[in-house]
């Protein structure tokens, strides 16, 4: 009779943990829900003030307080891992932050200001095909049939949704956008065994603040009247002279928080948070929704219309990613069992 009751009250401790672990899981699909939400308005929030901040500008006020939103949770991670970024590393992240943030973003800025939101959203959401490459190339990741299969699917979506027949797509927007894309997606690669070691959120919260810093650097020179001149002599205005505080109106001061606080700072500490309720693989379905997402909220928001190539090319866009997650998202549930277990023993 003991043996029996023991074994009840066993039975419901393990349900009473998977009920909790299960509820942790379900946390993280809420992180992921906002964190799709956040990057899926990251483009009509930037095409809302084009013109009116330098690009540079506000790529150094987003990324400065994002990096800032971020800090609390690196720090969180270094403790859990029990470690401390040496002198090296410091200036490793500096190097990401300038590939990644000075030069990506500001590309990806220069894109927005000259097509489509939805058209940037979705061809930058393609970055998986260009960080397929540089893997291959850098870190000789083995390349499988799936993700041969997913790389000709998306590269068709992208075709398609460019549509070189048509010219009314500025030829400046996308070249910016792709290049954006390239550049963002080596970023990734070269910072994945630095992600390895300290985690993505500590190396996403220290480029930010290394390219803030770096930014901030580039605002000094360019102020600079014989460094102004030149670039003016040269074709590169927009980077003469950059002003901080300029293009501020209570419209585009309630932008610019939403784009600081909200996309940058709150859409990557829920993306990371999904990361740590469920998994890096699940979390990505982030970016598999973001291309369907993107151009509806851009036609409500600001009146673009969906073309039909757009919708093919998104069609074998989301294509390919299926077929490069199908493997992945098939371990889904294991890994919840995996999260139940660990939380058990954490709690044990």
């Amino acid at each position: 009779m003991r043996r029996r009751t023991a074994r009840m009250v066993v039975a419901r401790g393990d349900a009473g943990f998977a009920v909790r672990g299960y509820a942790i899981m379900k946390r993280g699909y809420l992180f992921i829900a906002l964190a799709t939400l956040f990057f899926s308005t990251m483009e009509i929030a930037l095409k809302e003030v084009a013109g009116l901040f330098n690009p540079v500008q506000l790529n150094l006020t987003r990324f400065l307080i994002g990096g800032l939103v971020l800090i609390p949770f690196a720090r969180r991670m270094l403790r859990k891992r029990g470690v401390r970024i040496d002198g090296l590393s410091l200036v490793k992240l500096a190097g990401l932050g300038f590939l990644g943030i000075v030069v990506s973003m500001t590309l990806y800025q220069l894109a927005v200001e000259n097509t489509n939101a939805s058209v940037v959203a979705v061809l930058f959401s393609c970055n998986p095909v260009f960080v397929l490459v540089f893997a291959g190339l850098i870190l000789r990741t083995q390349i499988l049939r799936q993700h041969v299969m997913a790389l000709v699917l998306e590269c068709l979506g992208i075709l398609i949704l460019i549509n070189p027949l048509d010219t009314s797509i500025s030829t400046a927007g996308i070249t910016f956008t792709l290049l954006s894309t390239a550049v963002f997606a080596l970023y990734a690669v070269l910072g994945t065994k630095m992600c390895a070691k300290y985690s993505g959120v500590v190396v996403t919260c220290g480029s930010f603040l290394f390219a803030s810093l770096e930014m901030a650097a580039i605002v000094a020179v360019s102020r600079l009247s014989a460094v102004a001149g030149v670039l003016a002599d040269i074709g590169l205005g927009l980077f003469a002279d950059i002003p901080l505080l300029s293009g501020y109106t209570p419209f585009s001061a309630l932008m610019m928080l939403y784009i600081c606080v909200g996309v940058t700072g709150a859409g990557f500490a829920c993306y990371f948070m999904a990361m740590e309720a469920t998994s890096p693989i699940t979390a990505s379905l982030v970016f598999f929704f973001k291309p369907a997402l993107a151009p509806v909220l851009a036609l409500v928001f600001l009146q673009e219309a969906i073309p039909v190539s757009m919708v093919v090319g998104v069609l074998f866009i989301l294509a390919g990613s299926l077929v490069s997650l199908i493997p992945a998202l098939s371990m889904i549930p294991a890994m919840a069992l995996g999260k139940v277990w660990c939380w058990k023993q954490g709690r044990a």
